[in-house]
């Protein structure tokens, strides 16, 4: 059963049958931007780069590591980003990110994944956009949220996953921003730590 995801909305990562998640994926999908033309005539497809994210934080809220398109591998080796799609071609899922729960060291509280717009289009005019979240040992989708909704933001600090009384929860921060990178959103990060 797939969750669509509001603002602030907060669910618990455990299997339906019970047991934790230990395994997800963050999904980022979306299509380039078609302009139809005259008369059917001169129809042009304009690539859009999203960029997914994930900072990883102490227990002090300080960052601890980054993974996105320019590290695409924790320094633990917990977390891996698929690589960089520039054009937002293609079926499904245009990024992942691919996270060991069992294996993010101890000392890292939170997890906050990010979507930034590196080629500066805003959420309103990039089709069919969303990120969601998957059970990764069964691909079962656990949650989605639609990005092309947002309106003229290029960024959106979009869920953070967290420890709490040894479980793994996650928080649908959806908080639109401006920024081309996770680096520019750090202020808007900061207050759902």
């Amino acid at each position: 059963m797939t969750v669509n995801l509001q603002k602030g909305q907060k669910i618990s990562l455990s299997k339906e049958g019970g047991g934790a998640l230990t395994r997800v994926t963050m999904g980022l999908g979306w299509d380039a931007i078609k302009s139809k033309g005259f008369l059917g005539f001169g129809a042009k497809t304009e690539s859009v780069d999203l960029d997914a994210s994930v900072v990883m934080f102490d227990e002090s809220n300080r960052p601890v590591d980054v993974v996105w398109f320019r590290q695409l591998k924790s320094k633990d080796g917990s977390i891996q980003h698929t690589g960089d799609n520039r054009t937002g071609a293609g079926d499904g899922d245009d990024e992942q990110i691919n996270v060991d729960l069992s294996a993010v060291p101890g000392n890292v509280k939170s997890l906050v994944f990010t979507v930034n717009s590196f080629t500066g289009q805003n959420f309103s005019q990039v089709q069919n956009a969303y990120c969601r979240l998957l059970d990764a040992s069964g691909n079962k989708e656990v949650a989605r949220y639609d990005l092309s909704v947002q309106g003229a933001h290029t960024a959106q600090v979009m869920a953070k996953l967290y420890r709490h009384n040894g479980e793994w929860k996650m928080h649908a921060i959806g908080e639109n921003a401006s920024g081309r990178t996770f680096d520019d959103l750090m202020p808007s990060i900061t207050p759902h730590l």
